[in-house]
């Protein structure tokens, strides 16, 4: 067997999601779960849902107030999603 260089547990776990085809599952729920650090804490108390269905983050808000507070900041968030995760892959955010 042919000797190597060293690699990093991040390069190998990248390449194990690439091969097994789920880097793009892997991004969309980093994307759901990412929501949480980019609105704070204070707006997430108020999330009592959220999933990904296709390009798109489901929120569900229960407070009505800020659930049309945030609709106006939609695009920064989508933006700083996406720069995190490091590609678009976050189309658009519906509230609901």
């Amino acid at each position: 067997m042919k000797r190597t260089e060293p690699k990093t547990f991040a390069a190998i776990y990248s390449e194990a999601l690439e091969r097994a085809g789920m880097t793009e599952t892997f991004a969309r729920q980093q994307a759901s779960y990412l929501w949480t650090e980019i609105v704070g804490p204070g707006v997430n108390k108020y999330t009592t849902r959220r999933y990904m269905a296709n390009d798109n983050l489901h929120v569900y808000i229960s407070s009505a107030s800020l659930k049309n507070e945030l609709r106006f900041h939609r695009a920064a968030i989508i933006r700083d999603i996406n720069a995190r995760i490091g590609r678009d892959i976050l189309k658009d955010i519906i509230f609901h």
